[in-house]
């Protein structure tokens, strides 16, 4: 990806690149980026506040429409889907299953996730780092906010070999896997870089997706509130750190 040349290109950057750029004869390069970080937040803090609180309304709607359908009885996929997750268990799948959705959060996204920041940190590469922070770690936040909003309970159809004792709604693994995907894709989107991220991340989200289904951790609905939060929230962010597209990542500063 290309090298970053620190110098502002125009006024719409000025403010943060100027706050990166402004540092003391010892400042390391995560320094500068809490820097260029802190001066994001002062001027687009409240935009992301509100964009946060305001998928949290439309989400609440989904939740509520579950509810009522599932209390009448009339989810036309929850439970089939789950059933059919659960008739294709075999001793074989059992541990491969374990491993995916252990790689779709805690020995795999998250990690990523930390490394991404701080390469990107460490390559001076501030609003894309920037962008990624906020992107990654506010949906972390948003997962957990709506979960312990809505304290939707998790299935209790069989006894699941990797149980769950949080709440359901919206899947923290869908939400990670998703959020990891769509801050990659939009980040190498102007590179060759993007094909890699599609072949590997593409096919990745929707088998982390399906291993919580298969271990009976969450409903289906979990599953696509998770990915549709995600999408929504990492393209928010995007339009607010890259000022609606008038950006783009690794954009040579002259």
């Amino acid at each position: 990806m290309p090298e970053a040349d620190l110098r502002p290109t125009d006024a719409a950057g000025s403010h943060e690149d100027a706050a990166s750029v402004r540092r003391g004869p010892g400042d390391s390069a995560l320094q500068q980026e809490a820097r260029f970080g802190l001066a994001l937040l002062r001027r687009h803090g409240w935009t992301l506040a509100l964009v946060f609180l305001g998928l949290l309304l439309p989400l609440w709607a989904f939740a509520e429409l579950a509810d009522e359908i599932h209390e009448r009885e009339a989810i036309v996929f929850d439970v089939p889907v789950l059933q059919y997750a659960h008739g294709l268990a075999r001793e074989g799948f059992d541990s491969a299953f374990v491993l995916l959705s252990q790689l779709g959060y805690l020995w795999g996204v998250v990690p990523f996730d930390i490394g991404l920041v701080l390469m990107l940190s460490l390559r001076r590469r501030f609003r894309e780092a920037s962008f990624a922070a906020l992107a990654l770690g506010g949906s972390g936040l948003l997962n957990i906010a709506a979960k312990q909003f809505f304290a939707r309970e998790r299935p209790s159809l069989w006894e699941s070999i990797a149980p769950e004792h949080n709440y359901s709604f919206p899947s923290g693994h869908a939400m990670g896997s998703m959020t990891l995907l769509v801050t990659l894709l939009l980040l190498s989107w102007p590179t060759r870089w993007r094909w890699p991220v599609l072949i590997v991340m593409v096919p990745f989200v929707p088998a982390v997706g399906f291993s919580r289904l298969y271990l009976g951790v969450h409903y289906p609905s979990d599953i696509l509130a998770g990915w549709a939060v995600a999408t929504a929230w990492v393209v928010a962010v995007y339009l607010v750190v890259y000022r609606g597209g008038l950006l783009r990542p690794w954009h040579r500063r002259s």
